[in-house]
């Protein structure tokens, strides 16, 4: 089954004025997304089926629905270079499977906590793909092991592969077209129909939440779809 991204917005800013401003206490719900926003000023409008983001500090996007079993995640996003204020080429990243083991099946119980600092991210159990990051010079692949948060540092996140070519880099207003696929005891991270990064899954290790993770950048975001595989 396919679900479509934008069904469900925020209301209230569809009958005011776009674009708005997610105030610190609003926390962000669009509809089937949560926002947890390091500034608590990040901008966003809505254009027929294309969420645009103007994001000054860190910003992680969740989606409510936890995934489980064989499924893929695509959507197509775009690094808007245009000379704004936070138009800043890097940090195209993403979340995945991810889950608090401290409130197991309640992703959004320390969202408030989290509020998109990244190393509060640390205390969850989740994939990562960084693409562009460290201002577009690298692109990782990190497993998270958030029980290792306050017990061993450098445990939390193991680096699995890295790319640091210009191809694998971010280029500035290219659409690009991601897909996450958990299926077959194993997960993939593809961009453009190439696969990047792949890597063996116990059961169950692939169910849990996406989010979309942003750092002082502007960005489009559209297409999202979810489907789970047979």
């Amino acid at each position: 089954m396919t679900h479509s991204t934008f069904i469900h917005i925020l209301w209230k800013c569809i009958f005011l004025v776009l674009p708005c401003t997610l105030l610190a206490q609003e926390r962000a719900s669009l509809g089937h997304w949560i926002a947890e926003d390091q500034s608590g000023m990040m901008d966003f409008t809505i254009r027929e089926d294309t969420l645009e983001l103007i994001v000054p500090e860190g910003l992680t996007l969740w989606y409510k629905d936890r995934l489980t079993d064989d499924y893929e995640i695509s959507y197509h996003i775009c690094m808007v270079m245009n000379g704004g204020e936070h138009d800043r080429l890097s940090d195209m990243n993403c979340f995945w499977a991810a889950n608090d083991p401290k409130h197991p099946g309640k992703l959004l119980a320390r969202s408030t906590w989290r509020n998109g600092i990244f190393r509060n991210y640390n205390t969850l159990n989740l994939f990562y793909v960084g693409y562009g990051g460290n201002d577009n010079t690298t692109t990782r692949f990190r497993r998270y092991y958030g029980q290792f948060y306050d017990i061993d540092e450098a445990r939390i996140k193991p680096l699995i592969k890295e790319y640091t070519d210009p191809v694998h880099l971010l280029k500035p207003n290219r659409w690009y077209h991601i897909r996450i696929r958990v299926q077959n005891n194993s997960t993939t991270f593809l961009v453009d129909d190439e696969e990047l990064f792949r890597l063996p899954l116990e059961a169950g290790a692939g169910d849990g939440h996406f989010g979309l993770r942003l750092l002082q950048n502007h960005v489009r975001f559209t297409n999202f779809r979810t489907e789970h595989l047979n």
